[in-house]
C-alpha cells in the first residue's frame, strides 16, 4: 500500500540477501494466524523482541480477515512462499506473509500516545483500487491529483471502519490486480469479514496504536497455521 507523493511512507526495511528470515531486524511483531487458508478469523499476538527472544507484549486477540481468507501477497520476502493461492485484486483475501507497516489514519487528529507517522483523513481522500489507473493501490487526496484517471476507489473518511487504522504495505510498487488497499482497521459492528483487510476491536486498535514503535521496525506476520508451523524455524518467528 503506497500513499502519494506528498503522504508517502515506507519503513525501507529488508532483510541481508544471505539472511532467509524476512523478519530480520524488526523488534515488534504482529503475528496473525488462521487454522487455515479460507478462514476468516484469526488470533492476533503481538510480540517485542528482548535479549534476542520474541516475548508476547499482550495477551492474544481475535481478529477478523477477509471474506475468503488468506492468499500469498507481495511482502518483504517472496521466498518459501510456493503452494496456496495468491492475492489478487477483488478475490476477497487477506494477503499472507510479511509486511511493513505504512502510517497510521484516522477521522481526527493523531492520538497524544502515537509515535508512528499519522494520516488524517478527509473528504478527498481517497485510497485507488482501480487497477488500471497510474495511482492504483495509492491513497491520495483527489483534490491535489493533476488528472483523475480512476474508476474507482475507496473514499476513506465515508468508511466507519477507517475512523482508526494502519496502512498494511501490500503489493508495493504495485503490479496491476495484486491487490490494494490494505490496511488494519476497526471491525465491521457485525463482526463480518472485510474485504481483505484485518479487523479488530477498539481496545485492540487503541493498544496497537500505543505500541507500535516506527523505530523498532514493526512488521506484520500473517499465516495460516500450517504455513507458520513449516516456516517458524526458517524466518525466526516467535
Amino acid at each position: 500500500m503506497r500513499t502519494s507523493a506528498v503522504l508517502a511512507f515506507l519503513f525501507l526495511v529488508a532483510a541481508a540477501p544471505s539472511d532467509p528470515s524476512p523478519v530480520s531486524g524488526s523488534k515488534q511483531l504482529i503475528v496473525v494466524i488462521t487454522p487455515d487458508w479460507s478462514s476468516t478469523s484469526a488470533v492476533m499476538t503481538r510480540y517485542d523482541l528482548r535479549d534476542g527472544k520474541w516475548e508476547p507484549a499482550a495477551a492474544p486477540t481475535t481478529v477478523i480477515l477477509g471474506r475468503t481468507g488468506l492468499a500469498w501477497g507481495r511482502g518483504v520476502s517472496q521466498r518459501d512462499t510456493e503452494g496456496g493461492p495468491v492475492k489478487r485484486e477483488g478475490d476477497g483475501k487477506a494477503p499472507a506473509g510479511v509486511f511493513r507497516l505504512g502510517p497510521a489514519f484516522g477521522f481526527n487528529g493523531a492520538p497524544a500516545s502515537l509515535r508512528m507517522p499519522y494520516l488524517q483523513l478527509r473528504d478527498t481522500t481517497e485510497c485507488v483500487d482501480d487497477s488500471s489507473s497510474s495511482h492504483y493501490n495509492t491513497i491520495v487526496d483527489r483534490s491535489a491529483v493533476a488528472r483523475v484517471d480512476w474508476s474507482s476507489s475507496e473514499k476513506m473518511r465515508s468508511i466507519g471502519v477507517y475512523e482508526h487504522g494502519v496502512v498494511v504495505v501490500q503489493n508495493d510498487p504495485p503490479r496491476p490486480a495484486g491487490g490494494s488497499c490494505i490496511f488494519l482497521h476497526l471491525v465491521d459492528p457485525k463482526g463480518r469479514p472485510t474485504a481483505g483487510c484485518t479487523s479488530m476491536n477498539a481496545e485492540a486498535m487503541q493498544a496497537l496504536l500505543r505500541w507500535l514503535d516506527p523505530a523498532r521496525t514493526p512488521l506484520l506476520v500473517q499465516l495460516p497455521q500450517s504455513e507458520y508451523d513449516r516456516l517458524r524455524s526458517l524466518w525466526r518467528l516467535p
